[in-house]
C-alpha cells in the first residue's frame, strides 16, 4: 500500500537495514550484553554501508537524505531487540553529532564529524549532571578561558557512550552569572590530561556504556568550542526536538518488535489445552495495543514530515516523546504477562525488553517535563523559536533576500539527481514589494524560472512577499503561515513533494 512518508526508495532502503540488523548485529548481541560492551568494529560496519550519514552533509561524507530515511534507519535498528545497541548508535549520530553539524566551524567537523560518519569516531553528548537532573540551567560545570584555551572543571553522569567515546560535546558554564544565557559546548577528546570516566551499573541497555564524566583542570584549545560562546542552552533546547522525536520512533518500533514476537509466542504456547491467543481476553488485549500502536506511529510520522520540511515542532515532539515513551512501557508491560512465569527467565527476550523500555519515560526528558512544556505551549500559549536557523539567517548573504530572489534561485537550488523523470509545473504569485508572478517548470532534471503564471500549472502559491520570505529563511514556520491563511497552497500533496526537490535557501 502507498504510504503519505514512505517510497519505494525508502523500502529498498528499508530492506539493507533489515539484512544488516540480522547479519551483523542480532547473532553478537546476548555476548555484547553479557560482555557489557559493544565492540567498535560495528560503528565501522555501519560507517562502511554509509548509514551513520545519511542525516548528515554531503561535503563531510554525508549523504543528506530525507529525514524518513532517517526513520526507516531506526525502526529496523530497534527491530534487533538490544536496547543497548540502538541507544549507543543513536547517540552517537542523532544526538552527540547534531550540535557539530548545525553549529561547528568547518575545521571541527572536518577533524570530528566526518570520521564520526566513517565510524572511526564514536561520540558523546555530556549535559546531566549530579546534582542537576532535568535542569539543565543548574549545571556547575565550567569552563575558564586562559589564554587560547578552556579550563575545564566539573562532572557529569548518565553519559550514553560516555567511557567509550573518542569525543564528548560537553555543555559548561562559560559565564555563570549569566545563567541559561552563559552555557556553551565544548568538546573534549578521550585521553586529555584530567578527564576522566567511569562506568555505572544499570538495570538495563546492559551492552551500552554509561558513564560518569570528571574533568579536573582539563584544558582544551577554544576552537573546540562549537558555535558561538554562551549560546550551549538554546542549542541544546533546540537538539532536544530531534532527540525527542527519535526517542519516540525507537519506541514505537521497539513496541512493534515487542508485539510480533508476542504473538509468535502466543502460537506456540498452550494452557488448559489450547493455545493462549484463543483466549478473548488476551486477544483483546493485543488488538488494544496494535491499535494505540499504529496512532503512535502515525503522530511520530506527521512529525518527522514537519522535521523534514525545516519545522522545530516542539510541541508534537514532545508529544511524541510522552505518548509513545510511555505507550511502549504498558506493551511490553503488558506483553511480559502473556509470558507468565516464562517471562521472568533471562533466557526469554521479553526480560530485557522490559528492562530496556523502562528508561524511555525518563532520557531526554522525562513525562513530567514534557507534560509541563505542553501545557506552557498548549494552555499559557508559550512559542519557541529556532536557534540555529537563526544564526545562518544572520549572514549577509541571506538576510537581504527579497521573495523575487529567493524564487529565482531554485533553478539553482535544484538537486537535480532527486529531479529526473520528474515533471512539474507550480504557479508563485506573491504580492507586495519584492514579488512578482512566476512560473516554475522542473522538467527531468532541470528547473527553469519565467515570469508570469501558467494556466497548466499544478500548484498555486499566494502570499505576500514578506510572508514567503519569512517562511523560506524560516524566520515563519510554513504551518503557520498556511493555517493562518497567510499562506495559501491549492495542491499540499504537490507541494511536499515539490519542496523535496530543492535545497533550503540557508543550505
Amino acid at each position: 500500500m502507498k504510504s503519505l512518508y514512505f517510497t519505494e526508495e525508502h523500502d529498498l532502503f528499508r530492506d539493507s537495514i533489515r539484512a544488516f540488523v540480522q547479519k551483523e548485529i542480532v547473532p553478537y548481541g546476548i555476548q555484547w550484553e553479557k560482555e557489557k560492551k559493544i565492540p567498535k568494529e560495528l560503528l565501522k560496519k555501519l560507517g562502511q554501508q554509509g548509514y551513520l550519514g545519511i542525516n548528515h552533509a554531503e561535503a563531510y561524507g554525508g549523504t543528506a537524505a530525507d529525514f524518513f530515511y532517517s526513520v526507516t534507519y531506526l525502526e529496523e535498528l530497534c527491530k534487533c531487540g538490544f536496547g543497548g545497541v540502538t541507544a549507543m548508535i543513536s547517540v552517537h549520530q542523532f544526538m552527540a553529532t547534531n550540535h557539530l553539524a548545525e553549529a561547528g566551524s568547518d575545521a571541527l567537523k572536518k577533524k570530528y564529524l566526518t570520521r564520526a560518519i566513517q565510524g572511526e569516531m564514536l561520540a558523546a553528548i555530556a549535559v546531566t549532571e549530579p546534582g542537576g537532573g532535568s535542569d539543565v540551567s543548574a549545571m556547575l560545570t565550567t569552563a575558564v578561558k586562559d589564554g587560547d584555551e578552556y579550563v575545564i572543571n566539573g562532572s557529569k553522569t548518565f553519559i550514553t557512550n560516555g567511557v567509550h567515546a573518542d569525543f564528548v560535546v560537553v555543555s559548561c558554564k562559560t559565564n555563570p552569572a549569566a545563567g541559561v544565557n552563559g552555557i556553551s559546548l565544548i568538546i573534549v577528546e578521550k585521553g586529555t590530561k584530567g578527564f576522566t570516566a567511569t562506568n555505572l551499573e544499570k538495570m538495563g541497555w546492559h551492552s551500552s556504556d554509561t558513564g560518569e564524566l570528571a574533568f579536573d583542570n582539563v584544558r582544551v584549545p577554544i576552537s573546540n568550542r562549537i558555535g558561538e560562546e554562551n549560546m550551549g542552552f538554546f542549542y541544546i533546547m533546540e537538539s532536544f526536538q530531534l532527540e525527542r522525536l527519535v526517542a519516540g520512533i525507537m519506541a514505537n518500533a521497539a513496541s512493534e518488535h515487542v508485539l510480533n514476537e508476542t504473538l509468535k509466542y502466543m502460537d506456540e504456547r498452550e494452557t488448559f489445552g489450547r493455545k493462549i491467543k484463543k483466549y478473548q481476553v488476551l486477544r483483546h488485549d493485543i488488538v488494544n495495543l496494535f491499535t494505540e500502536l499504529e496512532a503512535a506511529k502515525h503522530l511520530a510520522y506527521y512529525t518527522s514530515w514537519q522535521f523534514a520540511n525545516g519545522m522545530i515542532p516542539v510541541k508534537e515532539c514532545s508529544m511524541v516523546k510522552l505518548h509513545c515513551t510511555e505507550l511502549s512501557n504498558r506493551v511490553i508491560d503488558t506483553c511480559f504477562q502473556m509470558y507468565g512465569g516464562y517471562a521472568f527467565m533471562e533466557e526469554y527476550p521479553i526480560a530485557r525488553a522490559y528492562r530496556d523500555a523502562r528508561i524511555g519515560t525518563i532520557v531526554g526528558g522525562t513525562s513530567q517535563i514534557m507534560r509541563e512544556i505542553l501545557a506552557k505551549m498548549i494552555i499559557d500559549d508559550v512559542q519557541y523559536k529556532k536557534v540555529y536557523k537563526e544564526e545562518k539567517e544572520g549572514s549577509e548573504s541571506t538576510k537581504s533576500l527579497s521573495a523575487k530572489d529567493i524564487i529565482l534561485s531554485l533553478s539553482e537550488r535544484l538537486k537535480a539527481e532527486k529531479a529526473e523523470g520528474i515533471t512539474q509545473t507550480f504557479n508563485f504569485d506573491i504580492s507586495g514589494n519584492g514579488g512578482g508572478q512566476f512560473t516554475v517548470k522542473v522538467n527531468n532534471g532541470k528547473c527553469t524560472v519565467t515570469e508570469g503564471l501558467s494556466d497548466s500549472a499544478e500548484c498555486t502559491v499566494s502570499s505576500e512577499a514578506s510572508v514567503y520570505e519569512e517562511v523560506e529563511l524560516g524566520k515563519l514556520s510554513p504551518e503557520t503561515a498556511v493555517m493562518s491563511g497567510q499562506l495559501k497552497i491549492s495542491n499540499l500533496m504537490a507541494m511536499m513533494s515539490f519542496s523535496k526537490l530543492f535545497r533550503r535557501v540557508n543550505g
